[in-house]
């Protein structure tokens, strides 16, 4: 493999900023990884709108992102994972990651009682996307979809901590609290925002996981197999992207990678 491909860039494109949850993943198991991000903040949440739209809009950044010369793509939205990963990994020239999978194996690897509740947008519980991903790894397992369409809105805010924030997931997950399950899957990238307020609203002795490390592991799996991860002696460079307000977006990225240099540039699809 050509030196230069080794070289380029990691793209990792979400519905706004919820996908810097997997990024921060990334910049700590592939530290020598450059990245580019692209969130379409301007025309977010994905997970009301219809599978065509987001199929539209995923197809966009994907295109956007390839004339950059990427070396390796992570769709970092669930509901765009549910809906076009197929299509993006069929016709891309590079390799193309989602995060259901990776997902779904975290929770079965922290499950006990093989009872999974799945907290997704509109969109991606829809889908069923996640039943299909946790009944290839197991037949027997339980799960309970269970969409919170107020989540991203708070996420992309900014108001994801403080008394709104609780308010909003107390009243959310209400419908959850005594039920059976023993592990949630934050299935959408900006839940893990919220996790501190998810996990203190179900308890305890519930499990919750993310996708974010299980994906990230799969890039580095994924550019060990095709020789494309860069050397160790490459000093990372960062770069993100946004649809929509470059300010409330810095602002997010700071508080999320606090020690990662703030590069934010406008962009219209």
């Amino acid at each position: 493999m050509e030196n230069s491909i080794q070289k380029s860039a990691i793209g990792v494109i979400d519905s706004g900023v919820g996908g810097l949850t997997v990024v921060k993943e990334l910049m700590r198991i592939l530290p020598n990884e450059d990245i580019i991000y692209l969130g379409d903040s301007a025309r977010c949440p994905y997970g009301p709108r219809s599978g065509k739209e987001v199929r539209q809009f995923t197809w966009q950044m994907a295109e956007y992102l390839a004339k950059q010369g990427i070396k390796l793509l992570v769709v970092a939205c669930n509901t765009a994972t549910a809906v076009a990963l197929e299509s993006l990994q069929k016709y891309c020239d590079f390799p193309v990651v989602g995060v259901i999978f990776p997902g779904a194996r975290a929770a079965m690897k922290a499950t006990k009682k093989q009872s999974i509740a799945v907290l997704g947008t509109i969109g991606t519980v829809r889908s069923g996307a996640y039943e299909i991903a946790i009944k290839a790894l197991s037949t027997s397992a339980e799960i309970v979809p269970f969409a919170c369409p107020l989540f991203v809105p708070v996420v992309e805010s900014n108001e994801y901590e403080g008394e709104f924030a609780e308010k909003i997931v107390h009243e959310s997950l209400k419908p959850l609290i005594g039920q059976a399950f023993d592990t949630v899957i934050l299935g959408c990238t900006h839940y893990p925002l919220l996790q501190p307020l998810i996990e203190k609203e179900l308890g305890s002795n519930i499990q919750v996981v993310s996708s974010a490390e299980e994906t990230a592991q799969n890039v580095k799996e994924l550019l060990a197999y095709y020789h494309l991860a860069n050397e160790m002696t490459n000093v990372a460079h960062y770069e993100f992207l946004t649809t929509g307000s470059v300010g409330m977006f810095t602002e997010i990225v700071q508080a999320w990678l606090p020690n990662v240099p703030a590069q934010v540039k406008q962009i219209h699809l």
